[in-house]
C-alpha cells in the first residue's frame, strides 16, 4: 500500500478551497475555528464559502494563470465537489499540495469510469450497461428485463440527467432528448433502504469511519438522514467499512470521502454513488461527534492526527430546500429555536428555489424516532404548512 507523506500544515496557515458552495462554507467553518485563514477558488466573494473565507478567486477552473497565482497564496488545497475538472487538480499540483488527488476525482466525476473501477477491485455495484445509441440502449434495456434508469456519465446530481427507461419503445425519444455521446444504463435496484458512510484517510494509512447513515429521499434529493438506525445491521456497518476502505486504499485518498449504497431486501450491499468529499448525509456529524467531517477534512489534508469520529449522540438531519423557505415565516422559526436539541444551519443562498439546497436543520437526542418526527413538524411549520 503506498502511503502520501504530506507535510504539517499547521495552524496559521491558509487552505486553498475549490469551489464556493456550502460544503465549503462548513469546511472553511471548521477551519477558522482551528485557526487556519481560507482562500475559494471558483466562485466570488458572496458565495456561501465566500462570505465565511479571507478571500475568493472567482475565475474559471480552466484559468491556468489565475491557477498558479492562487496557489502561491496558499499552502495546501482541498476541494468540495466533483465538477472540478483534473486539469485544474494536476496543473496546482506543479504548485502547491492537492487532497484528494486526481485520481479519485477523476473516476467520481464520470459514472462508467466509477462502476468499472469499483467493479475491477470487487466492489459491488448495480448491474450496468454502456449505451452509445437508441439501439444499445433498446438492447440493454431488454437485457435488465424492460427497466432500468439512464444516465448522463457526467454532471448529474439531485436525480438531473437520469430518465427511468420501461419499454424499448421510449428508447428513441429518450436517447434524442439526452442529446449525448454515451451514457450508463443502470439496471433499477429493489432496495429496502439507502445508507451511506463518510469515512477519512490519512497519510500514515489510517483509516477512520463515521456511523453509517439511513437516508430518505424526495424527488431524487436528499430529505432526512438518521444514525444510528436499527435497520443498519452490525454486518452492514462493517461490510460498508471495509468497502470504504477498499476505496480509500485503492485510490490513495488523503482526505474524506462517501459512500453511498442500496442496501438489498437480502441484506446485501450495492453501492450506487461515491463523493470525493464530505456529503450532505454527514451533516449532522457537526453536532453529534466530536470531529466532524469537515474536521477530519481538515486534518487528513494538513498533516495532522484523526479526530474522535465516534457519535455522541444520536442525530437527524433534515434538509431545508427552496420548497420549505419560500414562505417562511417568523413564527416558525420561533418554535424551531425553542427547542434546545436542534441547531440550524443556513448556506448563506440570496436566492430561494424550488429544489435548492438552502440549510440544514440537526435534531439530536436519544430517541431518533421522536427526533424525525418532531423535525419534520418543525420544518413543516416554517412553510405554514402545520
Amino acid at each position: 500500500m503506498k502511503l502520501l507523506r504530506n507535510p504539517v500544515v499547521p495552524p496559521g496557515s491558509t487552505i486553498g478551497m475549490l469551489g464556493g458552495g456550502q460544503l465549503g462554507r462548513m469546511f472553511a467553518i471548521a477551519a477558522r475555528q482551528c485557526g487556519y485563514g481560507v482562500q475559494i477558488f471558483g466562485d466570488p466573494q458572496d458565495s456561501p464559502a465566500g462570505q465565511v473565507s479571507d478571500r475568493s478567486w472567482p475565475w474559471s477552473f480552466t484559468d491556468y494563470d489565475a491557477l498558479r497565482q492562487f496557489a502561491q497564496h496558499v499552502d495546501v488545497v482541498t476541494y468540495e465537489q466533483e465538477n472540478i475538472p483534473v486539469a485544474t487538480v494536476e496543473t496546482l499540483l506543479q504548485y502547491v499540495p492537492v487532497f484528494p488527488g486526481p485520481e479519485l476525482l477523476r473516476a467520481s466525476q464520470h459514472r462508467l469510469l466509477e462502476k468499472t473501477s469499483l467493479r475491477r477491485i470487487g466492489i459491488p455495484t448495480a448491474d450496468f450497461a454502456k449505451v452509445t445509441s437508441a439501439a444499445e440502449l433498446r438492447q440493454s434495456i431488454d437485457d435488465f428485463g424492460g427497466d432500468a434508469i439512464l444516465k448522463t456519465v457526467t454532471l448529474g446530481y439531485d436525480g438531473k440527467g437520469q430518465a427511468r427507461v420501461r419499454s424499448e419503445s421510449a428508447c428513441d425519444a429518450i436517447w434524442k432528448s439526452f442529446n449525448v455521446s454515451e451514457a450508463i444504463l443502470e439496471k433499477v435496484v429493489d432496495f429496502a433502504h439507502e445508507l451511506s458512510i463518510v469515512a477519512s484517510r490519512f497519510a500514515d494509512g489510517t483509516c477512520n469511519f463515521f456511523a453509517p447513515v439511513l437516508n430518505h429521499h424526495e424527488n431524487h434529493i436528499l430529505d432526512v438522514s438518521i444514525s444510528p438506525s436499527p435497520l443498519i445491521s452490525e454486518r452492514q456497518t462493517s461490510e460498508a467499512q471495509q468497502i470504504a476502505r477498499a476505496i480509500l486504499e485503492h485510490f490513495n485518498v488523503i482526505g474524506v470521502l462517501c459512500v453511498e449504497f442500496f442496501a438489498t431486501h437480502d441484506g446485501q450491499l450495492l453501492v450506487n454513488e461515491i463523493a470525493p468529499r464530505p456529503h450532505n448525509s454527514g451533516h449532522l456529524t457537526i453536532n453529534a461527534c466530536r470531529s466532524s467531517q469537515f474536521e477530519q477534512q481538515l486534518r487528513a489534508v494538513c498533516g495532522l492526527a484523526t479526530g474522535d469520529v465516534s457519535m455522541q449522540t444520536p442525530a437527524v438531519m433534515l434538509n431545508l430546500l427552496g420548497d420549505h423557505l419560500q414562505n417562511q415565516s417568523a413564527s416558525g422559526w420561533q418554535k424551531v429555536f425553542a427547542h434546545q436539541n436542534i441547531h440550524v444551519h443556513l448556506y448563506g443562498k440570496s436566492e430561494i428555489r424550488s429544489g435548492r439546497k438552502l440549510g440544514h436543520l440537526t435534531v439530536i437526542g436519544e430517541d431518533v424516532v421522536a427526533a424525525e418526527r418532531l423535525g419534520r413538524e418543525l420544518r413543516a411549520g416554517l412553510t405554514g404548512a402545520m
